[in-house]
This record gives structure tokens, sequence and C-alpha cells, in this order.
């Protein structure tokens, strides 16, 4: 060969290995699932970068490569067992589901009395960090890792801070891994740590990310077999991982690129890095040329064969979920059988529109009781309209959608009735008030007053303390008012010209309104009759002292309440041009109807009517009716909660409930979508009268009026996907709180506006507190993945399934259990994958 042909061939093999390297950075980072910021904090499937392959797969992947579980502690399941949760029938056909783990009855009994062995599954693919820890005997003081994690997290802390940090990170204008690369070779608290030649070590690495990832790489001697598996390992010890993926997530919504979670992936190595020069001592370099040495041996597949201790434990999980949907199928077939059947009347007094949240059920159960003539209906909070909504006062906004979706219009809120002069009086007395209030929070916390403000006012706020601490007025103003007492309206609607903020259009224009209205009533079924009142209730929290208090909001309205959501909906639906346009395409809205916006509070369980005012003089005393419909109903709700409240006392079960969402020291103010473990698309004819416990993601669906099955399809992509990512993020805070939950709440700290620590230091945390599925003396949620059920036929859903592969992939790896209800309910057929259904068992 020449010497032109070699360098032509040394070249072609250097590309080859930069492509294969990206395509290895690509893959790990795709597996890090991303982390909404505490001000539109929403439930994130844990395991979404895992979705294409099988949640026993996923469970050996976690086990050997993230050294984690993602399954119960084995004695979690011999209580179930003990306890007649778990049985000999669903041992059984748990182990028939994994033919392949070789276990029978009997031997599988025997092992379920003894407790998994601890210590490292085989073949781990390790850190440099990892290694330090194992020669460390796992003392933080000495293994440097919580310091290097530590030390990462307030870099980001202060990178991507929003405005709590007075002193601002002075490289944040430039790109995540130049800026740390800035400010860590003037850094010398690593090496006064001990970590000789740290600033050497970033000085010698390339200003490129990608290539310091390929130098590092190669000097590590990572096996070719395991560089994806080391950068997921890698990944995954930082919380802040999660964060970055958000930030792409966005982009990526906008239709840019980010290159944030690589670069901060190149951080992490580069840390690294600069510990495995610091070490040349020969213990260090025997122990990680053995880590090398399993690294290569790690399997191409994860069969649970290969690791039988898991392999119980999954069967085990399998059969625990087994007895849950057995149950839950007889109660639906029982109900669809036996119940006394629901006559629509040919007009209902009142139709009401509730979010899909399991918390729902138990509200709409409750009104259904208390008001009989009423036809409850649930479809998702964000009622079909994803908005950019913004408060008067602001220039800028929230997403009022699912966080799959980009806003489609901007809906802006302005003073009703008001002259162009007055609306402008408001909206400097708003803006005066917030910059009055910031100021007034600067000198606070301010380095320079803070000590002379405590000395000077802190008596001053002794009467606030006492009446707070007594629930008597609240600490913080609730946040669903914005503290200005205006009368404000929205501005939608087509008669309107489109207004301007910051360049772009807002409200809707020509036949938009039209065509979303046409949309959302048929997603919702609500086709006719109509109503003469409609309630379209979204929904929301109030607690105080709570961090993660969006994550008890509405999740299809994107970590924001359901208010301007359902006020959009309500106020495009009354409008009489769009009824014009809905009649002329098929769907008459009667004159005598109207569309009433409510918010329904999950803590308290009020129900706040919007634009009262509004409601046409004939309809006042439905109005009237309805309103004591909604408050029985508000009672029989807080009674139903009351004993998984811990509240004893029945008599004063209202006035308790309310007086959680003002104490500042509850940490257990509602228990949100705690115990939810089913999602059901069907008439309200199939669950009326079944008390599903609050457990229950109800969606109206009736396939006879969707004849092309579009509604289907959006039901299968959108809401069912959703359900299943609030199920999984449960699921994964309560197997291992530790990994995908954020702990011990009473320990948090907030952290640049973003996210929590627990203490003063360490990680981002991920996922949802302790305290949301533990009571502190048992788990309030129940481990087990979505079960499935659509009133709909097989072939359409097959037909969705292979339309769209990430929902064949939920469905074909186990991550939801698919299930048909055909004949009115009475018949329940599993899905095992496209064009492959089975009887339920229910028995």
């Amino acid at each position: 060969m020449t010497q032109a042909a070699l360098a032509t061939q040394i070249a072609a093999d250097d590309s080859d290995a930069e492509v294969g390297l990206e395509a290895s950075i690509a893959a790990a980072c795709a597996r890090v699932a991303p982390l909404w910021p505490l001000k539109n904090f929403v439930a994130v499937n844990p395991f979404l970068g895992f979705a294409s392959q099988s949640f026993a797969a996923t469970a050996a992947t976690f086990e050997r490569v993230v050294r984690t579980r993602i399954l119960m502690p084995r004695v979690f399941y011999r209580q179930a067992l003990e306890q007649g949760r778990i049985d000999d029938a669903a041992l059984t056909q748990a182990m028939q589901l994994h033919a392949d783990t070789g276990l029978d009855l009997e031997r599988l009994k025997q092992m379920i009395r003894a407790d998994a062995p601890s210590g490292a599954p085989p073949a781990v693919v390790a850190t440099v960090a990892e290694v330090l820890d194992r020669l460390a005997e796992g003392d933080r003081y000495v293994s440097l890792v919580a310091f290097m994690i530590d030390e990462i997290s307030a870099f980001c802390a202060s990178y991507f801070d929003e405005g709590q940090a007075n002193w601002p990170n002075p490289a944040r204008k430039l790109k995540l891994y130049a800026a740390w690369r800035t400010l860590a070779m003037v850094d010398r608290n690593p090496e006064v740590m001990g970590i000789r030649g740290f600033r050497k070590s970033v000085a010698s690495l390339p200003d490129d990310p990608v290539k310091a990832i390929g130098l590092i790489v190669e000097r590590l001697g990572i096996p070719v077999r395991a560089i994806e598996d080391y950068l997921v390992r890698a990944l995954f010890d930082l919380g802040w991982s999660a964060y970055a993926r958000y930030v792409g997530w966005i982009a990526e919504l906008d239709g840019r690129r980010d290159d944030t979670l690589l670069e901060l992936l190149a951080i992490r190595l580069a840390w690294g890095f600069a510990l495995f020069e610091a070490r040349t001592d020969a213990a260090f370099r025997r122990a990680w040329a053995q880590a090398m040495e399993e690294a290569a041996k790690l399997p191409f597949d994860h069969r649970l064969d290969e690791t039988p201790e898991l392999a119980i434990d999954v069967v085990l999980q399998e059969a625990y979920e087994i007895v849950f949907r057995r149950n839950l199928i007889a109660g639906l077939l029982a109900n669809a059988t036996g119940a006394a059947p629901f006559h629509r009347a040919d007009r209902p007094a009142v139709q009401a529109a509730f979010c899909i949240d399991v918390r729902s059920e138990i509200f709409r159960r409750a009104l259904e009781t208390a008001f009989p003539e009423v036809e409850t209906i649930g479809f998702a909070g964000f009622f079909g309209f994803p908005i950019e909504y913004v408060p008067i006062g602001h220039l800028g906004g929230g997403a009022h959608c699912p966080v799959l979706l980009k806003p489609a219009f901007i809906v802006c809120e302005e003073v009703k009735n008001a002259e162009p002069f007055e609306e402008a009086e408001v909206l400097g007395l708003r803006l005066l008030r917030r910059r009055v209030a910031k100021a007034w929070k600067s000198f606070k916390v301010s380095a320079v007053s803070s000590f002379s403000f405590v000395e000077t006012g802190g008596l001053g706020f002794a009467a606030k303390i006492a009446t707070d601490s007594a629930g008597v007025t609240r600490p913080v103003p609730s946040p669903n008012v914005d503290g200005l007492d205006a009368d404000v309206t929205l501005r939608v609607g087509p008669q309107l010209a489109p207004g301007r903020l910051k360049g772009r259009s807002t409200g809707f224009a020509g036949s938009q309104a039209v065509d979303m209205a046409e949309a959302v009533l048929k997603a919702m079924s609500l086709n006719g009759p109509f109503a003469r009142l409609v309630l379209l209730a979204g929904h929301g929290s109030t607690t105080v002292n709570n961090p993660h208090a969006s994550g008890l909001d509405c999740g299809a309205c994107g970590g924001h309440t359901g208010e301007a959501n359902a006020r959009v909906a309500a106020a495009i639906l009354n409008d009489a041009h769009v009824r014009d346009g809905l009649r002329a395409r098929g769907i008459d809205i009667p004159p005598d109807c109207w569309f009433v916006a409510a918010l329904h509070d999950t803590t308290t369980d009020d129900v706040k009517l919007f634009d009262e005012e509004d409601v046409p003089a004939a309809l006042v005393a439905d109005l009237a009716r309805l309103k004591v419909g909604l408050a029985g109903a508000a009672h029989l709700a807080r009674l139903e909660r009351r004993p998984l409240l811990g509240i004893k006392d029945a008599a004063n079960a209202d006035a308790a409930i309310k007086a959680r969402s003002k104490d500042w020291s509850e940490v257990r103010p509602e228990w949100g979508l705690a115990g939810n473990a089913a999602f059901i698309a069907a008439p309200r004819t199939v669950t009326r009268g079944l008390d599903l416990s609050g457990r229950a993601f109800l969606h109206s669906y009736v396939h006879e009026q969707d004849r092309d099955h579009r509604v289907l399809e959006l039901i299968m992509t959108a809401p069912m996907i959703v359900a299943s990512w609030i199920n999984l993020q449960y699921y994964g805070s309560t197997v291992n709180n530790g990994s995908f939950g954020s702990g011990n709440k009473v320990l948090h700290n907030i952290v640049g506006q973003l996210g929590v620590l627990e203490g003063n230091a360490g990680n981002l945390r991920v996922g949802l507190p302790w305290q949301s599925v533990h009571n502190g003396a048992r788990f309030v949620h129940e481990p087990v993945r979505l079960n499935v059920f659509i009133a709909a036929p097989e072939a359409a859903m097959d037909d969705v399934m292979r339309r769209h592969p990430g929902v064949c992939d939920l469905v074909a790896n186990g991550w939801v259990i698919l299930h048909s209800l055909r004949s009115g309910g009475t018949d329940v057929r599993r899905c095992i994958g496209p064009g492959v259904w089975e009887a339920a068992s229910h028995e």
C-alpha cells in the first residue's frame, strides 16, 4: 500500500470511528428522560429512553449498566403473597410470560422467602468515579465521588439559574462545556481536595466537546462494546442530565438543534478523566483494568436467564400486577352486566366535562350521586386548545398544553369592558406592584442588607407568622390569583382583530376557531343533544410551601391550572360566529345552550365558576341548581378522600381538608395522582356506577361517532401517552425513590428556581418526593403499570399502532397493558402486539 493510500485508509478509519462515537453519544443521550422546571413541573416517564425494549430487559439494563433497580425489594412481594395480593394462579401465569427463566412454582415460592443477595450484578460497566468509590469502600469523604457530583451540580445551578442567584455565573454567555472549561482551568478547589493536576487535565482536552469525549474514551481504554453503556452510566450519575435533556426537548419542539446534554456529558467525562490521571497508584490501575475487562464481556442483550435473582423479582412483579388487573377486569365486567343501566335523557339537564385526571373520577362519581340528572364527560384538561396564556401585565406566558405539543395560539388576558386608558392604568399598576415586590425581595436576600432586615423588621412579622401557622391566613397568595382585583377576561374569538405580542399573532383568525371547536366537540364525543348548561371544568391545586406544587396542577395544561383553557373553550363555543360555522358542518348547538368555564380545586374539591354574569337570564335557575349539585359533590368527594388523608372526624372533614391547602407545614396537602393504574376510553355508561377509587383516567369516547378513527388515533397518541408518563413516574418514584424520585421533601432546597436539592448540596433530584407516594407507614401508590381499556374495534387500534411505532413499543414491550372493551364492556381482550389479541383473565 502506497503512503497516500495508507493516509487515505487512516483518514477513513478515523472518520468511521468519529461517526461511531457520535452515534454512541446520540444513543446514550436519547436514554435520558427530560425534567421540567418547577414552574411547570409535569410528570415524565423516567424510562422514556428505554421504550424500544421490553420492561424485563430494561430491568436488566438498569441493574447491569446504571446499577439501580426498577423493581420493589423482595420483601414487598413476600408480604403481598402473605396478604393474598399474589396467589399461585398469578405466579403460574407470570412464569408463563417469562418461560426463559426456567422457574417452577415450588422453587419460586422458596425463593420468595429468601432475600435477594446484595452486591452488584455481574458484568457492570463501571466509571472511574465508581472504581474510586469501591476502593474507598463507599466513604464519601475519601472517594471524592460525592465531591465531583457537588462541584458539577454547583456549576450547573449557576449556569442554568433563572433568577435565584444574586451573583450570576460570569461565563454563562458561553456554551455549557466552554463555560465550565473556562472556569475549571482557574479553579483550585479540586486540587485543594486532592485531585492533583486537575487544571492541567482540563486544559489538555479539546475545545470541541465531541472530540473531548473521543479523547477521554480512548485514554481510558473503554472497550468498543461498552462505550455507549459507559456514556449512559455517566449521564445517569447526574440529575442535571434530565434538565439538560429538557432544554434539548424544548429546542426540538421549535425545530432547533441543542447540544446541552452532549456538553454536560463532556463535563462529566472530563471530571472522570481528571480523577483517572490523578490516581497513578497500582491499586487503582489494577482495579480499573479489571473493570475494563468485565466491560468487554458485557452481553449484547439483557436476558433474564443470565440474572436469575432479577428474573425472580420480575416474575413476582408480573404476578402482583396480574392480580390487580384481574380484579379490575372483574369489576368492569360486573358493572357492565349487573349494574342498573343509566338511561341517557334526550336532553340532559347539565353536561359537565372534567379532565381525565384520576382525581376527577372521584368528583364525577360524587356529582352523579348528588345531581343524578347530570351527564359527566372526560377529556384532557386543556380542552383541545394548545395555547400560550399571557396573564395581564406580563410580556410572555406559559404553554398550556401537553408537553408533547407546541402551543398553536397565544391568548392574552385583558380588562373586561375597559377603555384603552383604563386597561393601561391596570397594566401599569400591576407592573409597578411586581417591580416593588421584586425590589423588596432583593433587599431582603442581598448579602449586605439581609441581616439588618431581620434584626429590624423581624418582630413586625410576628402577627403574620401566628395567623399563617394557625391557618387563618395564607403564607403566600393563592397560586390561582395574581394579587390584583381586576375584572379580567380573555382576548379570544375570531370577531376580534389579532393583536401582536413580541411579533407573534394572538387570538384566533379566520376559520381557526370553528376548526378548533369542531375538533374539540368531536374528540369529546359531544355532538348533541346539548344540555342547557355545559360545564367545562379545568383543575388546579392550592397549596403553600410546596416546590412541586405545579405537579399537582394539570399535566395536560403543561403543569398549569386549567382555568385559561376552560375559559378559552367556553368563550369560543359561546361565540355566535363559531356556532354558525359549526351548524354549517352539522353540529347544531341550540341557542339556549351555554358553556360555563370552571376550575376544580383538587386539594379542597371546591369548584369555582367563571364569568357567571355572562350566563343568560333564562339559565340563572339552571345555574343555581348546578351550583347546589357541585357543592353536594364536593362534600361527598371530601368524605371519600378523608380516610386516605388521615382525617378521622367525618363531621369536620370539609374544614380539615380545606385547612390543608393553607398549612405551610403540611407535607401531604393532597395525594395528587397517587394510585393511578388504569386508563379507560369508553362511553360513560361503561363505568358509571363503578367505584374506581380515584385510580382511573376516564376519557369519553364513542367509537360509532368516530368513523375515520381520527379521534381514536388522537387518544392513543396523546392522552394515553401522557397517562403512561404519569403512571411510570409514580411507579419509578415508588420502586426506587433514591434514583427516580426527589427524596424527603422536608429537606428540599430550591436551586436556580429550576429544581430541588435534598439538603444544602448534592445532585439535582428528579421525580416525586417520598411523601407523594408513602404516608409514613405504607405505600399509598401501588407500583403497577398502566392498564388501558378502549372501547374500539381491535383492527382500528392495530392500525394506529402500526402507524405510530412509539405507541406500538409501549404496548408490545409491556409498558402499558392494552385491552379492548367489546359488546358494551362485557367482553375484554388483551393486546399482545398489533394483530395479536387474546381473552383477558378475570378469574
